[in-house]
């Protein structure tokens, strides 16, 4: 009975559609596994990049001087430095064509940075939608295989003329093991998308808050700046 019973055994027994139920899920596993590992790397990059370019940021480092670097690094920046660069070049641009209105050189630089900003959340959000789909969907077609299985073993019972137990269970046995892979693809997912999903809402707040003190900066020197005019 353990040798009839072993997991292997039962899938290689059932029937050709619980088959392709637990295929499809060990596949959607596997990708969801890999979605996983690549979005937990790119979190912990998106950070470290980051927190280095905040601290640079903030040491005193003139504002020419950090969009010249960044510029140099627009491929490899992070989200914060690439929105940095955004609304310094649109407050350059602003300033080129002789514009000293300061509502309309910090909105315009406001504007550009909350455009990065939308670009740089769609990239960091990407395969979370996903992994969403693979935690509320894998459940479901692993009870269709169960559903199938189930249904396909008690048709081939009723040509039995005595059911007992031992001719019940494998057939009802093989059928469970695609609901056991559905849930091994669905948990997985939500803990991971749930995790992400926290971390992102992080990294959100941590820009749009060096957005708006990015803004006073300017608007600061703005007013300096009219200031020494007069």
């Amino acid at each position: 009975m353990n040798t009839n019973l072993s997991i292997l055994h039962l899938v290689l027994n059932a029937s050709f559609v619980v088959q392709l139920v637990m295929l499809l899920l060990v596949a959607v596993s596997v990708a969801s596994w890999a979605a996983i590992f690549r979005k937990l790397f790119a979190l912990k990059r998106v950070k470290a990049l980051n927190e280095t370019f905040e601290r640079e940021f903030w040491s005193g480092t003139s504002l020419n001087d950090l969009y010249a670097s960044a510029a140099q690094n627009a491929k490899t920046a992070g989200p914060m430095e690439r929105i940095f660069a955004s609304g310094m070049r649109e407050y350059q641009k602003l300033r080129e064509r002789h514009i000293q209105d300061t509502g309309t050189l910090l909105d315009g630089a406001r504007r550009a940075m909350r455009a990065s900003y939308q670009r740089e959340l769609d990239v960091v959000e990407s395969n979370l939608s996903f992994l969403a789909s693979v935690g509320s969907v894998s459940p479901y077609v692993g009870l269709f295989g169960t559903v199938w299985g189930i249904m396909h073993a008690f048709t081939g019972l009723a040509s039995l003329q005595q059911v007992t137990l031992a001719t019940v269970a494998p057939g009802i046995a093989e059928a469970l093991v695609a609901t056991a892979i559905g849930l091994f693809a669905a948990i997985p997912a939500v803990v991971a998308y749930n995790r992400f999903a926290h971390d992102i809402d992080r990294v959100a707040n941590k820009l749009e808050t060096f957005i708006e003190e990015f803004s006073n900066i300017l608007q600061r020197n703005l007013g300096a700046q009219s200031a020494s005019g007069r």
